[in-house]
C-alpha cells in the first residue's frame, strides 16, 4: 500500500524546491526579473482597465458620431426638400391632399454622405411612398441613386436597428416624412474605418509603451540591485579579510542611508575586534610579565641560598613568602573577575543602606591616608538603600579609595560622598580625589585589565592593575553604571550608580532571572558627560559630585586592621 501525503507537506515541498530554484540565480538576477514583472503586470491591469473603460465610452462616442451625422443628412433633407416643394406643401396643407413625393433633387445631401464615406452605408425611406428612394448599397444602381421600383433589389442595409444609427425627415410642421438610416460595413459597432485604424493605433502605442516601460524597469532594476549589491559585497570581502587575519581591513563607506550605516556599524565591530585582540594578545603579555616579576625575585633568592651566596635566614625567607603573596594576589584577583565576568560568584542580594554601609568602610581607610599624607573627608545622606550584595559593594568602594589614595600625591584630599538621584532613581557612591588626573582617552582604557596611568607604570605603588575592572563588573552585576571624570594634573571622580531599592522593580528583576531572561546589561562608563562605550544603558549628561566645605575628621579605627583591610583592595588606573 502506498502512504498518503500531507497536501501541506506536498505544498511545502514544492514551495521549498522553487525557492531553491530562485535562490540559484544571483540577487541582481533576481531583483532584475522582479522589477520587470512589476512592469509587465502593471502595464497588462493598466492595459485590462483602459480597454473596458475605453472600449465601452469609445463606442459610446462613434455611435454619436454615426447619430449626429445621420441627423444632419435627415435635417438637410428636408430643408431641399421644403424648399423644391413649398407650392405643392401649401396646396396639399390646405386641401387635405397627399404630400409631393422625394425626387432627385431633395436627395442630395444623401448622395454627398455615401461619397465622402464610403465605408459606410446609407438609405433613405420615404414614409410618402412607403419604400427606400436611396440606398447606397443598393446593387445596380447608380451611386445608390434611385426612384424607381422594386428598390430592395439587392440591397446590404442591416436588418437588425442595433446595428443602424436612424434619423427621422421631419419638416418645419413637424411632419415627418421620412427616414435617413446609417450603418458601418463589418461593424456592429458603428466603427468607421477611421475609426477602426485609431483603435488599432492606440492598442499598439499600448503595448509599445509597456514593452518600454518593461526594459526601463529592468535597467533600473538592475541599476539598483548593484548598487544595493556593490556595499554587501564589498562587506563580504572585508568580512573575509577580517576572517582570513587582515584586522586593518575595513569599508569606509560614507553617507547617511541604511548600507552606509550598517557598513559603518560592520567597520566599528571590526574596531572593536581588532582592540579586543590586541587586548587579549597585551594581556597575555601583562599576565605573563606580571607573573614574572614575582616568580624571578623566588627563583634569584633560592637559587643564592642553595649557591650559599644568601642564608636562608628570616629576611630572605620573608621576600619570598612576599613574592609568593604577591603572586597568590595576582592569581586570586584574576580568578575572582573572571569569576565575576562569567557570573559564576552568588549575589546575596539584600536591601542595604548605602550610607551605613561606607562608613565604616572609610573609617578603615582613615590610617592608610593618613600614612599618605592625605586628608579624607565623607558625607552621606540619610535612607539611601539599594538592593545588592553588601561585599561586593564594599570591595568596589574599597577599590576606588585605595586607587585615588595611590594616584594622589600629598598633600591632596579624598572625598567620599553618598547621595541619591530621585529624577533618575539612582544611588550615588562618589570618590574624588586632586591626585595626577587624567585624560578623557586614559578614562576610556581604565578599566581595561592591567592597565596604569603611564606615571605610574613601574608599579612601584604595588597594583595589580585589576581592581578598576572588579569594580565595572560588580556594578554591572547591579545593573549599575560607572561615570568617570577627570583633568590631568588636577584630579579625578568615580561615581558609581545603582539603582534605588524598589520591590517591584527587584521582583521583576528576579523573575527574568528566574526564567533565564535576564541578559545582563552591561555598566556604561561617562567621562565629563559622554557615554564611553561599556554599556547598553543610556544616560544623559554627567552630574559631578558636590562636595562642598570640610568634613570633619573621623576617628578610626587601629592602622594595622586598616592596612590589612586595603592591601585586599586591587587598584589601577
Amino acid at each position: 500500500m502506498g502512504t498518503d501525503i500531507p497536501k501541506s507537506e506536498t505544498s511545502e515541498g514544492v514551495f521549498g524546491r522553487l525557492q531553491l530554484w530562485l535562490n540559484s540565480f544571483s540577487y541582481t538576477t533576481r531583483v532584475t526579473v522582479t522589477f520587470a514583472l512589476v512592469a509587465v503586470m502593471t502595464a497588462i491591469i493598466a492595459m485590462g482597465v483602459l480597454s473596458f473603460v475605453w472600449e465601452a465610452n469609445f463606442q459610446e462616442y462613434t455611435r454619436e458620431n454615426v447619430q449626429a451625422l445621420a441627423d444632419s443628412t435627415a435635417n438637410s433633407i428636408a430643408t431641399h426638400y421644403e424648399s423644391n416643394h413649398d407650392v405643392e406643401i401649401r396646396t396639399a396643407q390646405e386641401n387635405g391632399t397627399d404630400y409631393p413625393r422625394m425626387t432627385t433633387s431633395d436627395l442630395q445631401a444623401a448622395q454627398s454622405v455615401s461619397s465622402l464615406q464610403r465605408g459606410m452605408g446609407v438609405q433613405v425611406v420615404s414614409y410618402l411612398s412607403g419604400r427606400s428612394v436611396f440606398d447606397s448599397s443598393q446593387i445596380g444602381q447608380n451611386e445608390g441613386l434611385f426612384v424607381g421600383d422594386d428598390p430592395h433589389n439587392g440591397s446590404l442595409a442591416p436588418s437588425s436597428d442595433d446595428t443602424v444609427a436612424a434619423s427621422p425627415i421631419m419638416l418645419s410642421d413637424g411632419t415627418v416624412i421620412g427616414s435617413v438610416r446609417m450603418w458601418v460595413y463589418g461593424s456592429e459597432m458603428l466603427l468607421s474605418k477611421t475609426d477602426q485604424a485609431f483603435r488599432q493605433q492606440s492598442y499598439q502605442a499600448m503595448m509599445f509603451a509597456a514593452l518600454i516601460a518593461t526594459a526601463l524597469a529592468c535597467v533600473i532594476g538592475f541599476g539598483f540591485a548593484r548598487a544595493l549589491v556593490n556595499p554587501i559585497t564589498r562587506m563580504t570581502r572585508t568580512a573575509a579579510q577580517l576572517r582570513d587575519g587582515n584586522l586593518d581591513a575595513r569599508t569606509n563607506f560614507e553617507g547617511t542611508d541604511e548600507i552606509a550605516v550598517l557598513a559603518r556599524t560592520f567597520d566599528a565591530m571590526a574596531d572593536n575586534f581588532q582592540r579586543s585582540q590586541k587586548r587579549e594578545r597585551q594581556l597575555t603579555t601583562d599576565v605573563a610579565h606580571e607573573l614574572r616579576t614575582p616568580l624571578m625575585a623566588i627563583r634569584s633568592t633560592v637559587e643564592a641560598i642553595q649557591d650559599g651566596v644568601f642564608e636562608a635566614d628570616e629576611e630572605r625567607l620573608g621576600i619570598i613568602n612576599e613574592e609568593v603573596q604577591r603572586l597568590s594576589r595576582l592569581v586570586d584577583a584574576i580568578l575572582k573577575l573572571s569569576r565575576l565576568e562569567n557570573g559564576s560568584i552568588p549575589m546575596n542580594e539584600q536591601a542595604i543602606n548605602v550610607g551605613e554601609l561606607v562608613r565604616p568602610l572609610v573609617m578603615s581607610h582613615e590610617a592608610f591616608v593618613a600614612d599618605a599624607g592625605l586628608d579624607l573627608e565623607f558625607e552621606a545622606e540619610d535612607d539611601v538603600f539599594i538592593f545588592g550584595d553588601r561585599d561586593m559593594i564594599r570591595q568596589a568602594t574599597a577599590n576606588l579609595i585605595s586607587n585615588a589614595v595611590r594616584y594622589t600625591p600629598e598633600p591632596g584630599k579624598i572625598a567620599v560622598v553618598v547621595r541619591k538621584d530621585e529624577r533618575k532613581g539612582e544611588a550615588l557612591i562618589a570618590v574624588r580625589d586632586t591626585g595626577i588626573g587624567l585624560t578623557e582617552e586614559e578614562a576610556r582604557m581604565v578599566f581595561e585589565r592591567f592597565w596604569r596611568a603611564e606615571e605610574s607604570r613601574e608599579r612601584q605603588s604595588g597594583g595589580l592593575g585589576i581592581g578598576l575592572s572588579v569594580v565595572k563588573e560588580i556594578i554591572n552585576r547591579h545593573s549599575g553604571w560607572v561615570e568617570v571624570e577627570g583633568e590631568k594634573g588636577v584630579g579625578a571622580c568615580f561615581t558609581l550608580h545603582i539603582p534605588l531599592y524598589d520591590y517591584e522593580r527587584i521582583k521583576s528583576v528576579k523573575e527574568k532571572r528566574e526564567h533565564g531572561e535576564n541578559a545582563g546589561v552591561t555598566s556604561p562608563i561617562h567621562v565629563a558627560g559622554v557615554s564611553v562605550s561599556t554599556g547598553s544603558r543610556k544616560s544623559g549628561k554627567a552630574q559631578r559630585s558636590s562636595i562642598s566645605g570640610k568634613m570633619p575628621k573621623i576617628d578610626m579605627g587601629s592602622r594595622s586592621e586598616h592596612r590589612r583591610g586595603a592591601g585586599r583592595s586591587e587598584r589601577e588606573r
